[in-house]
């Protein structure tokens, strides 16, 4: 199987974040095939169109969007604040698709997941989320959805890691469900370009000399 470089995005600037380590168990179980990076967003300056006028960006916007273009997919790990995205999520998304027609969001393969204490899991902020990733053109993972509730410390051990249990087996399902997604769609553009390049070859052999 390859091996996939993943920039993870994590909705959640605080230290000790269950999003945060929901996202590192996700990678952990899929370690051998999953290539994670962690891609800091709390630094970012709030986007300002006025920056694309510029020849000289700001420093993290730039380290941003380099980590962020260079990976072969996009987790997402999120709670909700008042049933949507975290400002500071939005705005990373923001920095990430500008200048206009440079998105390094495009065609990236994605999966969302929500974490949250409460019973419904951060399903807003999941669903918002995905809502942009549309406009953003990135093709996010359906099955299974990561709703996932009643998420506290407790269901972490002491170094961080999930303790055996439903959650655990959900979050390991989605690890794997995750690995394949990417390797679908980074197989069939392949496939597709490898399609047309044969058939632009054939078409250029049958014109007449």
């Amino acid at each position: 199987m390859a091996n996939y470089k993943i920039a993870i995005i994590v909705g959640s600037l605080r230290k000790d974040s269950l999003n945060r380590r929901i996202a590192r168990s996700i990678c952990a179980l899929r370690g051998d095939n999953l290539d994670c990076q962690m891609v800091e967003i709390g630094d970012l300056p709030l986007y300002n169109q006025d920056y694309d006028l510029q020849r000289q960006q700001p420093e993290p916007f730039v380290r941003f969007r380099e980590q962020v273009g260079a990976a072969d997919g996009i987790l997402f790990c999120t709670p909700e604040y008042n049933r949507g995205v975290p400002g500071v999520l939005k705005n990373a998304i923001d920095v990430g698709s500008r200048p206009y027609g440079r998105s390094v969001w495009d065609q990236k393969p994605a999966a969302i997941v929500s974490a949250s204490p409460g019973s419904i899991g951060g399903f807003g902020a999941n669903h918002q989320l995905r809502q942009a990733c549309v406009f953003l053109n990135m093709p996010v993972m359906q099955q299974p959805e990561a709703y996932l509730g009643h998420v506290s410390d407790d269901s972490f051990d002491e170094d961080g890691c999930l303790k055996e249990g439903p959650l655990k087996d959900l979050v390991t399902k989605l690890a794997h469900a995750f690995h394949d997604w990417v390797e679908t769609i980074l197989r069939a553009r392949e496939l597709l370009a490898h399609d047309a390049a044969r058939a632009e070859r054939a078409a250029k052999r049958a014109q007449p000399v």
